[in-house]
């Protein structure tokens, strides 16, 4: 019952995401995240602590901010891409932590920047923060803040002796949107991907004059049960080929918006007979209901990953 009951905890945040997009030898100790989050991501933390690979957790400065960052190292003989890891609107979760370290696993520097840092109570960051405190936390940084930020990382990140000096960037729900944003303020990343996150818009409308800045390559990657953002598509499709842009967007079909986490999370189980048929009958169509939905995520965050890691290893 109880990975039934979190991956239903899970949905309704994962709603909330899209409502609200307009963290031994060599592993370093590792912030906590907030309490409700890691109850829903026990696995995400389980997978993280068997990893093998080079964990720690290093201060980026951006001027007088510093920026708590997650780095894993690949276990490879050459020099590597980095990927920065832009995380969804619940910050710093286990679960960004351990996509980060999926990614070292296919080989590339990966770094996921914890962009609340500072802007928590005592100057913490997402671990300072309960979930309600994350997403008004998020809402409110500067957009300058951010992209000094993401700047900070993607020049610390390129100059690290196992980089080979190619950074690209990617993105979740609102990090997707931050994601697409980015690669109109920095020049040089080598490609953006964005997963279920909108084009920097004005008025309801693409912003033509920021994607004209556009250098890199951005790859989307988006739910087929995702409305708000899907409405979105057609219109920066048609600027991004107007301003001649690289934007190849791909939608998963029988999917949701967040389909790379929720697709990860445990199979749901069977709820257990209560003997009384109105509970068991709700229970079961909610069970069924939930398969259904992490059926369909589980085959997007499939067919996606297969995708990125095939686009990453062109770069």
């Amino acid at each position: 019952m109880k990975t039934f009951v979190s991956l239903v905890v899970g949905l309704f945040i994962f709603s909330s995401c899209a409502r609200a997009q307009d963290m031994s030898g060599h592993h370093h100790p590792t912030p906590a995240t907030p309490v409700d989050a890691v109850e829903t991501q026990d696995w995400a933390k389980q997978r993280l602590a068997k990893s093998s690979r080079h964990q720690e957790w290093v201060k980026v400065k951006n001027g007088t901010r510093e920026v708590n960052s997650f780095v894993v190292y690949p276990e490879v003989k050459n020099k590597a891409t980095a990927v920065v890891v832009i995380h969804e609107i619940f910050g710093m979760s286990d679960w960004v932590q351990s996509l980060t370290d999926q990614l070292a696993e296919a080989g590339y520097i990966a770094i996921a920047p914890d962009l609340l840092s500072g802007m928590g109570p005592n100057g913490g960051g997402t671990s300072s923060l309960d979930r309600q405190g994350v997403g008004a936390a998020i809402r409110d940084l500067p957009a300058d803040q951010i992209t000094g930020d993401l700047n900070a990382i993607a020049n610390y990140v390129s100059k690290l002796p196992a980089s080979n000096g190619k950074v690209v960037v990617a993105g979740y729900c609102w990090g997707g949107s931050q994601t697409f944003r980015y690669a109109t303020n920095n020049s040089t990343i080598k490609a953006g991907f964005v997963f279920y996150g909108s084009a920097p818009a004005v008025e309801n409308a693409p912003d033509k004059a920021a994607l004209a800045k556009i250098s890199a390559p951005v790859y989307g990657f988006y739910a087929g049960n995702d409305a708000r953002i899907n409405a979105t598509l057609p219109a920066t499709s048609a600027a991004m080929t107007e301003l001649k842009k690289t934007f190849d967007p791909v939608t998963y079909e029988g999917s949701g918006h967040g389909f790379m986490r929720a697709g990860e999370a445990p199979e749901p189980t069977k709820p257990t007979a209560t003997g009384t048929k109105e509970t068991d009958d709700k229970a079961t169509a909610d069970y069924e209901k939930a398969l259904t939905a992490w059926k369909g995520n589980k085959k997007a965050r499939d067919d996606a990953w297969a995708r990125w890691k095939k686009l990453l290893a062109a770069i």
